[in-house]
C-alpha cells in the first residue's frame, strides 16, 4: 500500500446550528444526539456534532451521553473516516481545527494510518499540525489545477484513498502527488513560520550581513529550512520505516525529495528601497519562497518529463536507473515512476479514481490534450448552447470601489460522449 496518499474524511461535518449532522448514519451518533437533545450538550465536540448548547442534569445522563458521543466518535474516526497515508485527513484535520482539538495530543492518537514514528512528531510538534493541513489542501487544490484539461483531473472522492487507485501504483500521475504533497507541507509549514504562528520557528536569523551583491539582508526571510525538515521528517517517515528496500519506497523517497527541490531551488530575493524621495539609497532584501503555483508548474514541467526506471543493485545499494539505458539519468529534481499510466478513457468501476472522461468539456479546436479529439478518446462530443453570466463594463468610482454589469452570453459547450 502506497504510503504518501491523500485522503478525506466523509463522515465528520462539523459545524453549527441545525442539521449539523450531515453525514453521520450509526446509531452511537443518532443515539448521542437524541440524549444530547434531551439531555443538553456537555461538550464541545457535542455542540458541534448536534448543534446543541445546554447541560445535562444528572451525572448518569451525563456519563450516558459521554458514552454515545465517544463511540460516535470513535465510529467516525474508525469506521467511516477514510485515513491518511502521508499526513492526516485533510477534512478531519480542517473540521478540528475549527473547534480549537487541532492542538490536542490525543488527536494525534486518535488519528488512523499513522505509524507510530509519526505519532509521536504528531505529539511533539502539534502546534504545526495546523500548517499541514492547510499544505494537505493546498496540494489538492493545486494538483486540481494543474490537471484541469487532462483525462485524469485530480479528482477527488469520497472512499479510500481520495485519489483512487491510481496514485497506489507506481504511474507518473503517484509521481506528480507525491511531490506536490511533500513540496506543499514544506510551504504550508514555512509560511507559518514567518507569519509568527509557531513558536518553535520564526524568521530565518542565518540570512543576515550584506550580501556579495552590496545589499543589506533584513526584514523577515523564509525560513525554508525548518519547512523542509518537517516535511522530511514527517512526510518520509514511512517509506523510511520500510528499509527503503523495496522500489515503490525508492520512487516515493525520490520524489518526495524532488518536490521539495521545486521549493528550495526556486527561491528568491525581495528587497525594498529606502532613501529620499523613493530613491533606493540603501536596499534591504531578504529571501522568499516563490509562489505555491509556480512549485505546482515547476512539478508539473518535470510530471511531464518524468523519467520511467526501475530497481537495480550497485554494490549493495539498491537504486532507481532508466529503464531505457539510451535516456540520461534523472537528476534529484525530476520526477521518475515505475509504472506506465493507463490510457484513463474508461470508466473502470473495479478501480475508484478511475472515471473516465464521459461528460468532461473539451476544447473542439484544440489539437492538445484538453482537445475533444484526445479527451474523448475517439467516441465523439456533443454540442449544446449555454448561457454564461460575466461582468462586464466595470468603472471605479471614486473612492473606493468598482462597479461592474452583469452580461449573459450564449456558448457552446462541449462534452464527450
Amino acid at each position: 500500500m502506497s504510503s504518501l496518499i491523500f485522503s478525506r474524511t466523509l463522515s465528520l461535518q462539523l459545524g453549527g446550528g441545525s442539521g449539523v449532522v450531515t453525514a453521520a448514519r450509526s446509531r452511537h451518533v443518532q443515539a448521542g444526539c437524541r440524549a444530547a437533545s434531551l439531555l443538553g450538550g456537555i461538550t464541545l465536540f457535542a455542540v458541534r456534532l448536534c448543534g446543541l448548547n445546554t447541560q445535562a442534569s444528572t451525572p448518569l445522563q451525563t456519563l450516558e451521553l459521554q458514552l454515545h458521543l465517544r463511540t460516535a466518535a470513535g465510529h467516525l474516526l474508525h469506521t467511516k473516516e477514510v485515513f491518511l497515508y502521508f499526513v492526516f485527513s485533510v477534512r478531519y484535520l480542517a473540521k478540528l481545527s475549527s473547534v480549537g482539538s487541532i492542538r490536542d495530543e490525543e488527536t494525534c492518537e486518535r488519528l488512523r494510518g499513522l505509524i507510530q514514528r509519526q505519532v509521536q512528531i504528531c505529539k511533539r510538534s502539534v502546534e504545526v499540525m495546523d500548517a499541514v493541513r492547510r499544505g494537505a489542501q493546498l496540494a489538492i487544490d493545486e494538483c486540481q489545477f494543474q490537471f484541469r484539461n487532462r483525462r485524469w483531473n485530480c479528482s477527488t472522492l469520497e472512499t479510500m484513498p481520495v485519489f483512487g487507485k491510481v496514485v497506489t501504483q507506481g504511474t507518473r500521475e503517484a509521481a506528480f502527488v507525491y511531490a506536490i504533497s511533500a513540496a506543499s507541507v514544506a510551504f504550508a509549514v514555512t509560511r507559518a513560520c514567518s507569519s509568527g504562528e509557531l513558536e518553535k520557528c520564526g524568521c530565518d536569523h542565518n540570512v543576515h550581513g550584506v550580501s556579495p551583491e552590496g545589499f543589506q539582508w533584513s526584514g523577515c526571510s523564509d525560513n525554508i529550512a525548518y519547512g523542509v525538515a518537517f516535511s522530511q521528517s514527517f512526510v518520509d517517515v514511512r517509506e523510511r520505516s520500510k528499509g527503503q528496500s523495496s522500489s515503490r519506497a525508492l520512487m516515493n523517497l525520490h520524489n518526495n525529495e524532488a518536490g521539495r527541490k521545486a521549493i528550495l531551488s526556486h527561491m528568491r530575493v525581495e528587497c525594498k528601497c529606502h532613501g529620499v524621495s523613493g530613491s533606493c539609497e540603501v536596499k534591504t532584501c531578504w529571501k522568499a519562497m516563490p509562489p505555491f503555483r509556480k512549485v505546482g508548474n515547476i512539478i508539473k514541467e518535470k510530471f511531464d518529463g518524468a523519467t520511467e526506471v526501475e530497481q537495480r543493485k550497485v554494490g549493495t545499494t539498491k537504486v532507481l536507473v532508466p529503464r531505457n539505458s539510451q535516456f540520461k539519468p534523472h537528476t534529484d529534481e525530476d520526477l521518475v515512476y515505475l509504472d506506465p499510466s493507463p490510457d484513463f478513457c474508461d470508466h473502470d468501476p473495479r478501480t475508484p479514481g478511475m472515471l473516465g472522461t464521459v461528460g468532461r468539456q473539451c476544447n473542439r479546436t484544440s489539437k492538445a490534450i484538453d482537445g475533444c479529439e484526445l479527451m474523448c478518446c475517439g467516441r465523439g462530443f456533443q454540442t449544446q448552447e449555454v448561457e454564461v453570466v460575466d461582468r462586464c463594463s466595470c468603472k471605479f468610482h471614486w473612492c473606493c470601489y468598482v462597479k461592474c454589469k452583469q452580461c449573459r452570453k450564449m456558448v457552446e459547450m462541449h462534452t464527450c460522449r
